[in-house]
């Protein structure tokens, strides 16, 4: 069909489409998507705002099992190499339809200089467009070593239009971290559910149904309208006056008065997400603190004592009103690998903690800078603030900086840091995301690209390849195991807890909430 005939006939479904009743939808967050370019961030909110604007090749069902998006079929040709069909008839929100030129082109540039989704594309060795069966497109993704897991893992890398990119200058992805802009900052063309009409940065984004997507949707929302709200009881009273249909999260402390309201409920579940603490252990010296000439962190005795320091029972009581699982490793309960038996934390103990700083040099501890976002997670900020409160006890003097995301990633993700506080949710629900992303030592091809702290075992890092390849799910699993227990004895990062979930909405919703804390608009319905 040529584009012009395919126009006409998207604006008579449109028409059609606009017959009906339509419905908006609107949402509010703590905070904003970064940028509308699917490459600029590996952030939950970033990938999920864009997921309903943009596809991957695989997707993800309402129980998280893989599911064809655009790729309608994907097979092992060998132990190294994997074929993925492409959908006929998909096409992008500027009528051009997808090729598989689109889809090398767009692993290229999430793997490229920039790109803040390069621990997805580590194992990648080569893509390439191949020709599939009954003269479809199809794509060959030849990567480094066995990975049987590659479709979980590329389940986040969503397809942008090379044409597109060419057009508006977007041929590498906006890079906060350097300053770097394009046209992808405020602009989008994907080939999801909903297109982008209109965006305001921090204010407002607006989008509505694309009437010429490829499948059919159950959801009858033809517009939602995005709006950023940091204030928690800003928030709260947009939702209780009816200004608001859909939030996300319901502030803790706010919970009963919301399920409280006749016309409103709030929708609680746990989340994969485990929130730690990282410390630089890679410079001579720290940044921000008053001890010269060497880095405390680098020994483990200080951040053993930094962790038994924290007092984790009154940050989950107290802070987080019990909406908060204590952990004692990088991931948990829900992800594949979790050894539970290791799920056990070093006791709460300032006086151990006090003979730790001591014993390494420090007896009366020293003063050192902390990053803390204060609009991202479950009360982020309040977290820090617990967590300077309790190394005040034991000398440690913490000089809290807690920022909106907009400026604390990108200052993080520079490794302009010395003390930080992160959230991270495996996005192929599997430990090795953890492990090559966060845990292993970072290098130029994206392993370690969330590892902001420079923790580095040699072991771990064979253990972490050991796990891509390896098939045996017992053997696989033995391999987490070990190099989880490794990292732990290290003290290489320092686990705090998986947060709850808690979207409040009117009663008259109808969604899906996925323990990833996604939010895909195709599967809410306003009854």
């Amino acid at each position: 069909m040529r584009l012009d005939t395919w126009r006409v006939a998207a604006l008579a479904i449109a028409l059609v489409a606009g017959a009906a009743q339509a419905v908006t939808l609107r949402v509010a967050n703590q905070g904003d998507a970064q940028a509308m370019d699917p490459h600029a961030l590996n952030e939950a909110l970033q990938l999920s705002l864009l997921g309903n604007v943009y596809e991957p090749l695989v997707g993800r069902d309402e129980k998280l099992a893989l599911t064809p998006a655009l790729a309608t079929r994907w097979s092992a040709m060998s132990p190294t190499v994997w074929r993925f069909e492409l959908r006929r008839g998909v096409r992008f929100h500027d009528g051009t339809p997808l090729t598989a030129a689109d889809v090398v082109f767009s692993f290229q540039r999430a793997a490229g200089e920039g790109s803040d989704m390069r621990s997805d594309t580590a194992a990648i060795k080569a893509v390439r467009a191949v020709a599939g069966k009954n003269g479809d497109d199809a794509i060959e993704i030849e990567t480094n070593a066995p990975f049987p897991i590659l479709p979980d893992v590329i389940s986040n890398i969503y397809i942008m239009s090379r044409a597109w990119c060419e057009a508006n200058q977007a041929m590498r992805p906006v890079d906060r971290r350097k300053g770097i802009e394009n046209a992808a900052t405020f602009k989008a063309n994907g080939t999801g559910p909903f297109q982008l009409k209109a965006r305001q940065p921090g204010t407002r984004t607006v989008l509505t149904r694309f009437a010429g997507y490829w499948a059919p949707l159950s959801t009858n929302v033809t517009e939602v309208v995005f709006t950023p709200i940091v204030n928690d009881a800003t928030r709260v009273a947009a939702l209780l006056s009816g200004e608001i249909d859909l939030m996300e999260p319901v502030p803790l402390q706010d919970i009963e008065r919301v399920q409280a309201n006749a016309a409103l409920k709030v929708r609680q579940g746990p989340e994969l997400r485990t929130i730690f603490l990282g410390m630089d252990q890679q410079r001579d010296e720290l940044l921000d603190s008053n001890v010269k000439g060497r880095n405390p962190f680098k020994d483990r005795r200080v951040r053993q004592a930094i962790y038994q320091a924290i007092d984790i029972e009154t940050i989950r009581t107290r802070v987080m009103r019990g909406a908060a699982t204590p952990t004692a490793l990088m991931l948990g309960p829900g992800v594949n690998g979790y050894p539970a038996d290791l799920d056990r934390r070093l006791s709460y103990d300032p006086a151990a903690a006090k003979r730790l700083l001591a014993e390494a040099g420090y007896p009366s501890g020293f003063e050192v800078g902390m990053n803390c976002p204060n609009d991202r997670y479950v009360n982020d900020a309040k977290i820090c603030q617990a967590v300077a409160a309790n190394l005040a006890r034991i000398g440690v003097r913490v000089q809290l900086q807690a920022e909106a995301k907009v400026t604390y990633f990108p200052k993080i993700l520079r490794r302009q840091t010395s003390f930080y506080l992160l959230g991270w949710t495996p996005g192929t629900y599997d430990a090795h995301d953890v492990l090559s992303a966060v845990i292993a030592t970072p290098n130029e091809q994206g392993q370690g690209q969330f590892n902001l702290g420079g923790y580095s075992n040699a072991r771990v890092d064979a253990l972490t390849a050991a796990v891509q390849s390896e098939t045996d799910p017992a053997r696989r699993n033995a391999l987490i195991r070990e190099a989880l227990e490794l990292h732990a004895k290290d003290i290489g990062h320092i686990p705090l807890h998986q947060q709850a979930l808690a979207w409040g909405m009117k009663k008259n919703i109808e969604l899906v909430q996925p323990p990833d804390n996604m939010m895909p608009f195709e599967w809410v319905v306003v009854k």
